[in-house]
């Protein structure tokens, strides 16, 4: 017994040694320009999702010089962002820049001031760096849809060669798969951390529901987990496109470096205007200026520069140089939490994460808890439940599954959600004896529509943010029939092999006990009290047609009326997708730069 502890010693300072050294090779060449050079050929404001694969394909050719502008710090500062298991932690840190809607009128009623906290991405790697890794393209009817209403060149026959681009399937099973790339630089893996993902894949089968792929030929089902997680770490966009080329010397990476506004001249962009060391600078562009800042900061930036809704700007004395409706159409998704206890051990808890083991497992092996999320399983399903095969259109609603226990009171600084401390204190109540798992029924294709505006002139200055959530009655009734799913799901004899109990759910809000428990009423109360978002914001400088009056680019995602400037990241999405966005924008960063070589 000594003699094998001894070994498993001396394997783990090995295995910790060379992690430290590879970690080191790959931090040690940073590529950041200590200097911003007077132009560029093209200049690309956000090293989001998008962003940094634009950046990387296009400085792929010798002969362009790109620079990529943005506004946070390094991706190798934090201590979380590249552990998966810590992704809570970067909530309202120094990564993130903490934006906050309006008051909601039909929900948030459960958060302070109704209103909803987004976390979005300041940093090298943008919300990519802060998301929790899932990886989803969306359904086929998504983009076929795009292509029907305008948007030429963008149906799924269209995209699909640009998702399977960028991906390094590591799924033995998928690897064979024409729908799955195996040479990208964006590794996709599947977590397995817990014993629980079998009894949610079970439940999947009880109720008459096929295991798919979700990024596969079929998209209604149920499926693993898929996380953008190589050996145990996160792998942003910035870290799997632009990291192995910081040597390339028409790349130039300006971090800490805020853009406040696009110049143009003559209805053309000829380059920005920045913050660098506390100092305004300006950059020009030989060929093009694109924003790649996200559904808050592109719009943003395109309204500070005059380009935008004619009313907003003249009331804030900003010159109109193209009347478009930018910050108009935003959409994002919402989920809503259900919590169960369970009678057995599988969950993820706090002791479990800071047990010497665990944490020793993971500085020394990149295993265990710390190396992937509590997410587990998921399923698209349609309202109607009866249909559980594609039946012509994308999935309603999408159910993330994870085995963590979430309401105990030690949680209850770490669950950043905006609730309102009477909230908190119905919500983290002394549950620690009883292990829970975490059901989150996601809206996906809400009807509801929303905003973003500037507050004033000043780029400091947050935007106004208001996604009118819930304001379609449709949105609240399809939430509704995903709560009833997730109670179908607790009530299969997989689930209910371990103690769940469709009548004993851990979350219960007292608000609502004005309705009969389980009741639509009650659902609807509940909904609209603890309306969550996904962090999906799109469609805020949507693209369309030449005569579409909803457009602000073009299927070439060219900003209408000025040339030399495109928007490229899920703001020009056409509609919110059916999954989560991080990789519907990785794509159209692939997709956007064929079209930017091409002419």
């Amino acid at each position: 017994m000594v003699k094998f502890l001894l070994t498993a010693i001396i394997i783990g300072v090995i295995a910790y040694v060379f992690f430290k050294t590879a970690l080191n090779t790959e931090s040690g060449n940073t590529g950041f320009s200590t200097k911003l050079k007077t132009s560029y050929d093209y200049i690309i404001v956000g090293a989001g999702s998008s962003g940094s694969v634009l950046a990387s394909r296009l400085s792929k050719d010798p002969k362009n010089d790109v620079v990529l502008l943005e506004a946070g710090g390094s991706d190798e500062t934090s201590p979380y962002i590249y552990k998966p298991g810590a992704v809570a932690m970067l909530l309202k840190s120094n990564e993130d820049w903490e934006y906050y809607t309006l008051p909601q009128e039909q929900a948030c009623q459960a958060m302070e001031e109704e209103r909803s906290y987004w976390p979005r991405g300041r940093v090298l790697g943008g919300s990519n760096a802060l998301n929790w890794m899932v990886h989803i393209r969306g359904n086929r009817h998504d983009y076929d849809s795009w292509s029907e209403e305008g948007c030429d060149g963008w149906s799924y026959k269209d995209v699909l060669p640009y998702f399977i681009k960028s991906e390094d399937i590591q799924i033995d099973e998928f690897k064979q798969s024409e729908y799955r790339g195996k040479r990208g630089p964006l590794p996709v893996t599947r977590p397995n951390i817990t014993p629980m993902q079998k009894l949610y894949l079970g439940a999947g089968k009880d109720l008459g529901y096929s295991l798919i792929d979700c990024n596969g030929e079929d998209q209604i089902g149920f499926s693993w987990m898929q996380s953008t997680i190589k050996q145990g770490e996160r792998w942003s966009s910035y870290r799997a496109f632009i990291k192995p080329h910081l040597d390339r010397s028409n790349l130039h990476i300006m971090p800490n470096t805020l853009t406040t506004k696009v110049i143009i001249k003559d209805k053309k962009a000829i380059g920005v205007e920045c913050i660098r060391n506390g100092r305004k600078v300006r950059v020009f562009a030989r060929k093009e200026v694109i924003l790649s800042a996200g559904s808050v900061n592109s719009p943003q930036l395109l309204m500070l520069s005059g380009v935008g809704p004619k009313e907003h700007l003249n009331k804030l004395g900003i010159p109109v140089l193209a009347d478009l409706p930018v910050g108009d159409n935003l959409q994002d998704h919402l989920m809503i939490p259900l919590v169960y206890g369970i009678n057995t051990t599988g969950s993820i808890t706090l002791d479990k994460l800071n047990s010497i083991w665990s944490v020793k497992q993971y500085e020394y092996f990149r295993t265990g808890l710390w190396s992937a999320t509590s997410g587990e399983c998921l399923a698209f399903v349609y309202r109607d439940f009866n249909k559980k095969t594609d039946a012509g259109k994308s999935a309603d609603i999408q159910i993330s599954v994870n085995s963590v226990h979430t309401t105990t009171p030690s949680m209850r600084d770490s669950m950043h959600f905006n609730y309102q401390e009477k909230v908190k204190d119905q919500i983290f109540t002394d549950t620690e004896k009883v292990e829970t798992i975490l059901f989150l029924p996601i809206l996906l294709r809400p009807k509801s529509r929303g905003y973003i505006r500037l507050k004033s002139r000043d780029p400091f200055d947050y935007p106004d943010i208001d996604p009118n959530y819930l304001e379609h009655p449709d949105d609240v009734h399809t939430l509704i029939e995903g709560v009833r799913f997730t109670e179908k799901m607790v009530g299969t004899d997989s689930l209910k092999s371990i103690g769940m109990d469709v009548n004993s759910p851990i979350l219960y809000h007292k608000m609502c006990s004005v309705h009969e428990f389980r009741s639509d009423k009650f659902w609807e109360c509940f909904v609209r009290h603890f309306t969550l978002t996904v962090y999906h914001p799109t469609s805020t400088c949507r693209m369309g047609g030449k005569d579409d009056p909803s457009a602000v680019v073009d299927p070439q995602l060219r900003v209408k009326g000025i040339s030399g400037l495109r928007v490229v990241d899920a703001s020009v999405m056409r509609n919110v997708p059916s999954g989560n966005t991080n990789a519907p924008s990785i794509m159209i960063g692939e997709k956007a730069a064929d079209m930017i070589r091409k002419g």
